[in-house]
């Protein structure tokens, strides 16, 4: 790559930078099933016929896993956003060393010029080789040093020269590939967008189709299944009355105290605070009240943090859910945690066995 091309490159990537100021578009990459959600049921001729024709346990199932899509859709956008903030910012670091670097370069053409004219001016010798010809053995031997002085800086200056050059070259190379790389998870961002919405749009069909006595009918359905479960899983534990409750570190009682002032919040998917959250937003931001910044999502939670298992909890750690590690609680202690639902819910306590687990991992460890 020649001079005239990374200057091109610089330019441009500069440019383009006034683009990363520009609102950021919501962005995920797409979970791997990329199958369309299930559609709605057509409204029924009355709000009535609606639990007729299919059983509102039924309901309860398809309306949380198409919510349970949306969560892993979600998790993945968070995933996206946070690299596209590091490509952003990788990208604002690399146009100003390209910027640094043509200054560099400029500064040591001076410099090698300047050197080249004072030899031409003294007839193509540098002063201390002029000195080397003189017949006084002092200002022969100063001269001597001289030379070697003057040909170690026209060294270094050739070496600085080509080294910044170099760099400069390889910050061009590696602006562009990050500059790409934004740009492939842009597109596939907004499709992650439109899956999100789209389940979610599913599912609020669907349970708006019910009748009021219904749609309550639906909530306790939800609540008995939360219970059952949780009740099966205190049977698996030595203290089935209370579950786990292992003695929380200081860090661990900052993020519950955190954690649990949120209640009464609204989920809203990608939302990390203060007036909402998503699940993972509300663990990831109680953590960091807690001085122990975290990953953003819950399958980058469950993928680098440290597990432990289940019997050892205490509160303060983190419960990953459902297979895909879709979804994340805190717990509190006595069997519970503290979590963001889903869309239409609040932060809220729940039992931390009302969700199938996938495991345990301690953000303090």
């Amino acid at each position: 790559m020649n001079r005239r091309h990374c200057a091109a490159a610089a330019i441009t990537l500069v440019c383009a930078l006034g683009l990363l100021t520009l609102p950021a578009q919501a962005v995920a990459a797409p979970t791997p099933d990329s199958s369309p959600p299930p559609a709605a049921s057509a409204p029924a001729a009355s709000s009535g016929q609606a639990s007729s024709e299919r059983d509102l346990e039924e309901i309860r199932q398809e309306i949380e896993t198409l919510y349970r899509k949306a969560g892993a859709a979600t998790d993945a956008y968070n995933l996206a956003e946070e690299q596209a903030k590091k490509q952003s910012g990788e990208i604002v670091k690399l146009a100003k060393a390209i910027v640094d670097g043509q200054a560099k370069i400029a500064e040591l053409k001076d410099r090698a010029g300047a050197q080249a004219r004072e030899q031409y001016r003294n007839g193509g010798l540098p002063p201390g080789a002029q000195l080397v010809l003189s017949d006084d053995p002092q200002l022969f031997l100063d001269g001597i040093n001289k030379v070697r002085t003057s040909q170690q800086a026209n060294k270094t200056v050739l070496a600085q020269l080509t080294r910044t050059q170099e760099d400069l070259e390889t910050y061009t190379q590696d602006a562009s590939s990050n500059w790409q790389k934004l740009e492939s998870n842009r597109v596939r961002q907004a499709e992650a967008k439109k899956k999100i919405n789209a389940q979610i749009a599913a599912a609020e069909k669907l349970e708006s189709q019910l009748e009021k006595k219904e749609r309550d009918r639906l909530r306790q359905l939800e609540r008995d299944a939360a219970n059952r479960a949780q009740s099966a899983w205190l049977a698996t534990l030595p203290t089935p009355s209370t579950g786990v409750s292992g003695e929380a570190t200081a860090a661990g009682r900052a993020a519950v105290a955190f954690a649990s002032a949120q209640i009464g919040k609204p989920y809203v998917w990608g939302a990390t605070g203060p007036g909402s959250y998503d699940c993972s937003g509300l663990t990831s931001q109680a953590w960091a009240a807690a001085g122990r910044p975290i990953p953003r999502t819950s399958q980058e939670q469950w993928r680098l943090l440290p597990r432990i298992d289940i019997q050892d909890m205490r509160p303060g750690d983190l419960i990953i859910y459902h297979a895909d590690a879709s979804h994340v609680g805190m717990y509190v202690g006595d069997g519970a945690i503290v979590h963001s639902p889903r869309p239409g819910r609040h932060v809220t306590l729940a039992g931390a066995g009302s969700m199938k687990i996938l495991g345990v991992v301690r953000p303090d460890k």
